[in-house]
């Protein structure tokens, strides 16, 4: 309710009833900006806690599991002509290799036929000059392709690659531009020796189309045949001569399969079966820069930073806070416990060791030699009910977990953020009672104020006009 600066009075009242307001609201106010900025300065360092706690839990699963100390890493010595992956039943073992040839699919091709060339009609006037046959390999059925009257041989390959879009066959046309001339070429993806394709028809209308099964001689135009025939890989594992149909082998080596990548008979390069060190190196260093993340979140959110002389600290949101002290405690508690058994006991034992800031550092070379010459102690250290990933994992699930501590103590934060928002609401209303109640009062005290003046100036008047008064200037 706005006032009317005292018409009776001439006082301000709008701006008395303003600052009697303010005064008023203005502790509550301060107490529940302070409430709001401290609870929700809190929320946000448990939430960013809880991520690097949750970081931190996934690294521990991904180390724990025994399958990632049961994989085995096949290592090629020269990867653009070999790679290889092996299965966890591969034995470990060195093999020296050399690939002379790699396996490839058949390509064959027409005769030269004018670039105007179109399939003649058949005599039974049905619209279909006959069908060829596309076979891939000795054993294949053929595929049946119907070709139409009048085709041309744009029509003849597009009627063959519809056909054949499954079969791992393609059908191009090649023309050479000194005469125009097109020959009709089929390439397989199949490789493997005997796989050649083969393109036949019963129908005389197309034999024009058809292909013979011997070498192509380009330099004749009505030559048709073979311009690669399809081959196996050819390679050597310790002196030994192998051949496979794809550059894909399996079985050469047990558990592992090897990628043909390119050949080059000269060159001898080396194939080692061995445990997947990489992957478990790969893993500690995650579980290392989790541990690491932690700590550095910890300490930014419970330490008080000076910012300069007459400036307010930066305070962490969860300095003092009792929730971090113990979780952290346990945490180290557990790093430092010597596991019950031979050959790595403590994680020094693998050249991880404790900085002065808290974080884990790691020393490679003595990390290699212990997943070297340790490397079942290191799955144990690791590993299993008593293994320090699931002592660890053990001491933060109840932090994180649903309904954990971490979730418990931010719904009741979010319990007093929406408790200040109720208290916001009924601060309005009631400051907006008390603005209309001054308001009320000022406004009678006015109107008193106005009546009692014109009261004492009507007595001024009377008493100015009784006989014997002299008015005075």
């Amino acid at each position: 309710m706005a006032g009317i600066s005292g018409l009776g009075s001439g006082i301000d009242i709008n701006s008395i009833v303003s600052a009697l307001v303010n005064a008023d609201r203005a502790p509550k106010d301060a107490q529940l900006a302070r409430l709001e900025k401290a609870t929700t300065t809190k929320f946000s360092a448990l939430g960013q806690l809880k991520g690097s706690l949750s970081d931190f839990q996934t690294a521990l699963k991904d180390l724990n599991k025994t399958s990632l100390f049961e994989n085995r890493s096949a290592t090629s010595s020269d990867t653009s002509l070999l790679t290889a992956t092996a299965s966890t039943a591969a034995l470990a073992g060195s093999y020296s290799l050399k690939v002379s040839q790699l396996a490839g699919g058949s390509k064959v091709a027409s005769a030269a036929l004018a670039s105007d060339f179109t399939v003649p009609p058949n005599a039974d006037a049905d619209g279909i000059a006959g069908t060829l046959t596309v076979k891939v390999g000795a054993a294949d059925p053929g595929t049946q392709v119907e070709i139409a009257e009048g085709a041309t041989l744009a029509q003849v390959r597009d009627a063959l690659n519809t056909k054949l879009k499954d079969q791992g066959v393609t059908a191009n046309l090649v023309t050479n531009p000194s005469d125009g001339k097109t020959r009709l070429v089929l390439s397989s993806s199949k490789s493997g020796a005997g796989n050649d394709v083969q393109l036949t028809s019963a129908d005389p209308d197309l034999a024009a189309l058809t292909i013979g099964s011997g070498t192509l001689d380009s330099a004749n135009a009505a030559s048709s045949g073979v311009i690669e025939a399809a081959r196996n890989a050819k390679f050597s594992i310790d002196g030994l001569a192998l051949e496979s149909a794809s550059n894909s082998v399996t079985g050469a080596i047990p558990e592992v399969t090897l990628e043909l990548k390119a050949a080059n008979a000269d060159k001898a390069l080396t194939l080692t079966v061995d445990q997947d060190k990489s992957g478990v190196k790969a893993n500690i260093k995650k579980f290392v820069d989790a541990y690491n993340k932690l700590v550095s979140t910890t300490n930014q959110l419970t330490t008080v930073v000076a910012v300069g002389d007459g400036k307010a600290p930066v305070v962490g949101g969860l300095v003092g806070d009792a929730t971090v002290r113990t979780l952290l405690g346990g945490i180290r508690n557990e790093l430092v416990a010597p596991a019950d058994q031979a050959g790595v006991r403590v994680l020094a034992d693998l050249g991880i060791s404790t900085q002065k800031d808290g974080t884990l550092k790691i020393d490679d070379t003595k990390l290699d030699k212990a997943l070297k010459e340790n490397f079942d102690a290191v799955a144990g250290f690791f590993t299993g009910d008593q293994g320090l990933m699931n002592r660890l994992n053990n001491r933060v699930d109840g932090y994180i977990q649903t309904g954990g501590i971490l979730q418990q103590r931010m719904d009741g934060l979010q319990s007093t953020l929406k408790s200040v928002d109720k208290q916001k609401e009924a601060l309005e209303l009631r400051v907006a009672q008390v603005q209309q109640r001054l308001f009320k009062q000022f406004n009678a005290m006015d109107s008193l104020v106005g009546s009692l003046n014109q009261t004492a100036d009507r007595l001024t008047q009377a008493l100015s006009s009784l006989p014997g008064v002299v008015p005075q200037d």
